[in-house]
């Protein structure tokens, strides 16, 4: 009897895990549909302002007509500009669903630094877009718009254009995650506030180096233009990384774990 319970034990025990792990899996399938489905309605009505979201893309070309070199791109850019404001519409669907997906999993504690990451994320990045698209996009256009114009005609591909325009603002919008990223480390304890402080001058670096990869323009008055918001951003990380990193002292404290 003693026999048989053993042997039947791990049999049961991975009965268990296979139903657990299927569990997760159709959890993790109803998440991604209910998201697909957000993000069609998303798009849907973003149809409606797709129009006025393609005139402000391209009014940076000040009076240059973009062309469609083939009789599809013209539908393909409206439909991809479509989705991307889709997706932006649906974002706080996407997001609530992936944290309803997460949220049994996790403490009170855990919950609370999510939902303020979350909400964190979203604003910086569309800071970032939004820095993008009104200052860095037209002076780049601008400045390529006019150059070498003697002797060489500019005329944009829709296609070409409206991707040169969203890599930029996605790229743009990434970096300005970086105090987020900074407030991440400074609370996993891999950095601190007085490190960061101490390593500006490296910091200056690295962020001319970025300004010179994401600035499509090679004058270095554009580059300043950009990077300046990443010296102040880095300036903010420290501060949330002071904020962090007392946050991680207190909860180790708490844990009777010395610092």
């Amino acid at each position: 009897m003693t026999e048989d319970n053993t042997e039947r034990d791990p049999r049961e025990k991975r009965r268990l895990r296979m139903m657990s792990f299927w569990k997760h899996l159709e959890e993790f399938r109803k998440t991604l549909m209910r998201i697909v489905i957000g993000v069609i309605i998303g798009t849907v009505i973003a149809v409606f302002f797709t129009d006025d979201a393609l005139r402000l893309l391209i009014q940076p070309l000040d009076g240059i007509r973009p062309v469609a070199l083939h009789p599809t791109e013209s539908f393909v850019v409206y439909f991809r500009v479509a989705l991307i404001l889709g997706v932006v519409v649906s974002m706080p669907w996407i997001v609530f669903q992936i944290f309803a997906y997460f949220i049994p999993a996790m403490t009170k504690s855990e919950r609370r630094i999510v939902v303020t990451s979350v909400i964190a994320i979203g604003i910086f990045f569309a800071l970032g877009v939004a820095f993008s698209a009104m200052i860095m996009v037209p002076l780049a256009v601008g400045y390529l718009s006019k150059f070498n114009a003697e002797l060489v005609q500019h005329t944009y591909s829709i296609d070409s254009y409206t991707s040169f325009v969203v890599a930029m603002m996605f790229s743009v919008g990434l970096v300005f995650e970086t105090p987020l990223i900074l407030a991440l480390l400074a609370r996993l304890g891999v950095v601190t506030s007085k490190v960061l402080a101490k390593s500006r001058r490296y910091a200056m670096l690295i962020f001319a180096i970025v300004a010179a990869v994401i600035t499509p323009t090679p004058d270095a008055f554009n580059m300043l233009i950009t990077m300046a918001p990443l010296l102040v951003l880095y300036e903010l990380g420290i501060v949330l990384a002071w904020f962090a990193g007392r946050a991680r002292n207190k909860a180790l404290a708490t844990a009777g774990i010395e610092v």
